[in-house]
């Protein structure tokens, strides 16, 4: 016999979690590789996670709604094992932090993942911007560090950060007696240092009783609707948002999907939108920019050589997720229109594999679907940009002919860009968004597909 671990997977390069929706299994159950044995939640997706091998459920190591870490062990399995020896497991992910050895002990009892609930997050109060990660600040917790205490270690990470390292050595000495490096005149780093998740000052959190004075309802926030609320925090205290509008003449474009659209679908079998055409455009100037197809760790600049396109789409419940476009670039108008077609279909009958919505490296979103002019996207960490798309509508404007000026009835369009200041300025912003408006415009209205 041998003992199998099921591990939380991965599920994308932002997401360090999942929720346990539901075990379709029990201890004493037996299951077959692949076959299901829980249902799990991010806020990009729901999946369901197989088994690994073919055996006996031994053991569950989390309920139902628990958050738990990616990587951490979530179930046992017993296998008939000939050898005697345990099938490998899939690798746990190491935690994100600075690459720093601690003392082998304590280094695994907090590399293993333990299930850290939000509501017992620590919440230290702090009256500077000193910012700790929640792994550093977890450690603080379990071991009864101070805030205090914290203030006064000296770090060794970029611009004075306390890393793991730092802590556990600072645990160490502390548990030992012996004299640690903290001293009352070690003056803290006021360096602003984003965390990966924002902390928050410890003050009471206000408690709805029941009842309330007014003609006022009470709804509850969904699962999805809570973890795409602390998304959207996250990136605005991880990125400088800026945002960049301009316009352009969709004229020959709307002209063109007008005349073309029904032989298109008779002839592929596909809707033709304006999504597809719109990513067409995104794709061409991606390649021209690519540092605007990148993401940042820490100081280092991550430039990616895919081009995946995340469109963002509403669900029927009224929640947003966005699905990506795998090699964009690597699609014609066709391919394009049935990646789009299919992962809109699949997202609003809850039909996305987890993959399906990993490792985008740009966003798009149409806000026009819905009868907006423009809007300021929020950008999808751990991305640098995202492309918002307003409605087109008919306007009067002022036209260059051969003739002179003149004014005529065109198809107009409010294109807006909001970017991570840290990495995109306002002139590569405000270029790249000039490209895309000037793609657009410059449309062939003798366009093969």
């Amino acid at each position: 016999m041998a003992i199998v671990e099921l591990v939380m997977p991965k599920m994308g390069e932002s997401i360090m979690e999942a929720t346990i929706l539901r075990w379709h299994k029990k201890p004493g159950d037996q299951v077959k590789a692949d076959e299901t044995v829980l249902e799990i939640a991010t806020d990009k997706v729901d999946s369901e996670v197989p088994s690994i091998a073919d055996g006996e459920i031994t053991e569950l190591l989390f309920a139902e709604n628990e958050v738990v870490p990616v990587g951490a062990v979530i179930a046992r399995i017993k296998t008939a094992d000939a050898a005697g020896t345990p099938a490998p497991a899939p690798a746990q992910p190491a935690p994100r932090e600075e690459v720093h050895h601690a003392p082998a002990q304590q280094e695994a009892s907090y590399a293993a993942a333990t299930p850290v609930q939000e509501q017992i997050e620590p919440k230290f109060t702090t009256g500077t911007p000193r910012f700790y990660s929640p792994l550093v600040l977890t450690i603080a917790q379990q071991e009864g560090v101070s805030f205090a205490e914290l203030e006064k270690i000296p770090g060794s990470g970029n611009e004075g950060r306390v890393t793991k390292k730092d802590i556990l050595e600072y645990v160490a000495a502390r548990k030992q007696g012996t004299p640690s490096p903290v001293t009352e005149e070690t003056v803290p780093v006021q360096a602003p240092v984003v965390a990966s998740r924002p902390v928050i000052a410890a003050a009471p959190a206000p408690q709805y009783n029941g009842s309330s004075n007014g003609n006022v309802e009470i709804i509850e926030m969904d699962r999805m609707r809570k973890l795409i609320a602390e998304h959207m925090v996250r990136s605005k205290h991880t990125s400088p948002h800026v945002t960049s509008f301009a316009e352009a003449d969709v004229t020959h474009m709307v002209k063109w999907r007008d005349a073309v659209k029904k032989d298109f679908e008779r002839r592929e079998g596909e809707k033709l939108t304006f999504t597809p055409l719109f990513i067409e455009a995104v794709v061409k100037c991606l390649k021209r920019f690519p540092l605007v197809n990148c993401s940042l760790d820490g100081d280092k600049i991550i430039i990616k050589k895919d081009i995946n396109i995340g469109m963002a789409t509403a669900l029927p419940s009224g929640n947003l997720i966005v699905p990506v476009i795998k090699n964009a670039d690597m699609l014609n108008l066709v391919g394009l229109t049935r990646q789009v077609n299919h992962l809109a279909n699949a997202a609003r009958q809850n039909r996305l594999k987890p993959e399906d919505t990993q490792n985008g490296t740009f966003t798009l979103t149409n806000v026009g679907t819905f009868g907006s002019l423009a809007g300021t996207p929020i950008i999808n960490q751990p991305q640098v940009a995202i492309l918002a798309v307003g409605a087109i509508k008919k306007r009067p404007v002022v036209i260059e002919t051969e003739y002179g000026d003149s004014i005529a009835i065109r198809h107009m369009m409010y294109l807006s860009l909001s970017y991570d200041h840290r990495i995109v300025d306002g002139a590569l912003g405000a270029t790249f968004l000039s490209a895309v408006a000037q793609e657009l415009e410059s449309f062939d209205p003798q366009k093969e597909y």
